[in-house]
């Protein structure tokens, strides 16, 4: 049977464990310095590739918060484990002596210092996790002050806590919610106190060499359709709203000095470039489209920006590019990696700015590749290194069943803010159609359920090779109306009508929804 003691070391073991996550998360933030970081990352990587497919299509979004809560618990867990041992170790020792808890607590810190630079690689910020779990074992683990009228007093070990003195048991309990409120107290702590410095995304500094995005912003801005709807974006999503999918919820943080960029394998040259070199080359601003291989036909999962970066095609023949497969695997820094053909490569673009702005952290600061016209996975973020193969080799989704290599399908999407009641009573439809580099030739409506078709307006065509249209179409409607929206790309194929899921290689479908 578990005691009494045993019960209270649990408590404040778990209070120890709880503290070492917020200390960690005091002094790191959410980075990958964060000792939770590595175990999500495990736990991530050895999750099963159809579990994984199960809780994109299931869960969504909310599939990450499963493994996030799973990392977080593990980590508790874990150190709460170290403290139930330095807890022991004092009662062991001789639980009424000061000098006992100490002990335990030196024992607690030191082990959980060793277990968190080890699992981050970061000794200094490791002290994060040490140092408030030894506090609350060294807290929790001094025996109460003897009350000399009370025989048994002096004894703080557990069986004369749990049975021999009412004033030393209150005692201990007072100790035991003392420490409890204190971690509480503590972990808000750490919570305010690291969001009070967070920067904000308005806050992010022009990217190097964008002179000239903002004009480019301007010109594709004035590209967008005039609609009633007050809440569809335009034609350029702002980078807070832009969609983003990573394999874990922790970002690399890699600065620019540190940054380079290493050809590697089947190459005449092996050539590494870091990101003064990079940003000294010719600059675009180029504006792309992308969509996630794993959203819902209808998903939110599409966006626009204006980046800023270079052609990748110079520094692709650079390095001579050999091998049998005519093949390359791009990896990055977070361990993300995937493999497409290396003429696709040579089309591809490294890009270190967005919206005018550098980078942000989880775009893939300080340079990620946008591959037009593929899934949004084959644009790999903090890109470190391109692996020139000789026979092809699978990426990380493909090892988990998905084929998302290859070039995206054409949707037209109706979301819930693109149908907008006019004064007059009739309804504007509008949206945003995609089609790769294949491009946008129009979008048909029907709002008999597919007996008959119009053609939406569509906002103007732009230079740029990869980049969605805007369409709208106004109906005056008799009743409920059930609108079904499809899009014909450049080379005249309609979209696919047959419906799939995500995945493994896209949603297909037409989107229809009841209006009115």
């Amino acid at each position: 049977m578990i005691d009494v003691t045993e019960r209270r070391d649990a408590l404040l073991a778990a209070a120890a464990g709880t503290v070492a996550v917020a200390g960690s998360y005091l002094l790191t933030g959410w980075s990958p310095a964060f000792v939770v970081r590595p175990v999500d990352q495990a736990i991530v990587n050895s999750t099963p590739g159809p579990v994984v497919t199960f809780a994109i299509e299931t869960l969504g979004d909310a599939g990450h918060l499963i493994h996030i809560a799973m990392a977080f618990a593990a980590v508790v867990g874990l150190f709460g484990a170290v403290a139930f041992g330095g807890l022991r170790l004092a009662a062991r020792l001789d639980r009424s002596s000061a000098g006992a808890a100490a002990a335990g607590a030196a024992a607690t810190g030191v082990v959980s210092w060793l277990l968190a630079a080890g699992l981050t690689g970061d000794p200094t910020r490791a002290l994060g996790v040490a140092l408030p779990a030894a506090a609350v074992v060294a807290v929790g683990g001094v025996p109460p002050s003897p009350d000399p009228s009370v025989p048994g007093s002096a004894s703080g070990d557990g069986s004369s806590v749990a049975g021999n003195s009412t004033p030393t048991v209150d005692a201990v309990r007072r100790r035991t919610l003392g420490v409890l409120v204190g971690t509480l107290g503590f972990v808000v702590a750490a919570v305010v106190g690291r969001r009070l410095p967070a920067p904000a995304d308005d806050t992010l500094a022009d990217a190097p060499r964008s002179e000239g995005a903002t004009e480019r912003l301007e010109a594709i801005d004035s590209a967008s359709l005039p609609v009633a709807s007050e809440g569809l974006l335009g034609m350029v999503s702002p980078i807070g709203e832009f969609y983003n999918v990573d394999i874990a919820e922790f970002d690399p943080e890699v600065t620019a000095d540190e940054w380079s960029l290493t050809f590697t394998g089947e190459t005449g040259s092996e050539r590494t470039i870091a990101f003064d070199e990079l940003i000294d080359r010719s600059v675009e601003h180029r504006a792309v489209t992308l969509r996630c291989v794993g959203e819902e036909l209808n998903g939110r999962k599409l966006d626009n920006a204006v980046w800023t970066g270079t052609p990748i095609r110079p520094l692709l023949e650079s390095v001579d590019p050999g091998g049998d497969c005519n093949c390359a695997m791009l990896r990055g820094e977070d361990g993300y990696y995937v493999q497409f053909p290396v003429d696709v490569l040579a089309e591809g673009f490294l890009a270190w700015g967005m919206n005018g702005k550098e980078l942000p952290t989880g775009h893939g600061h300080p340079v990620r590749v946008l591959i037009p016209g593929h899934w949004g996975e084959t644009n790999v973020k903090w890109l470190s290194e391109i692996e020139l193969l000789n026979v092809e080799d699978d990426g990380y989704w493909e090892e988990r069943g998905w084929e998302g290599t290859g070039e995206v399908k054409t949707v037209a999407k109706l979301w819930d803010e693109g149908v907008t009641e006019l004064d007059d009573g009739r309804i504007e439809l509008a949206g945003h159609a995609y089609a790769g580099t294949r491009g946008i030739e129009r979008v048909e409506v029907s709002t008999d359920g597919g007996d008959s078709w119009e053609d939406a307006a569509l906002s103007d065509p732009l230079p740029d090779a990869d980049v969605w249209r805007q369409w709208r179409h106004v109906f005056d409607p008799d009743g409920p109306s059930e609108v079904v929206v499809r899009a014909v790309d450049g080379e005249g194929t309609r979209q696919i009508e047959a419906p799939s899921d995500p995945s493994p290689s896209g949603a297909s479908g037409w989107v229809r929804r009841t209006v009115g």
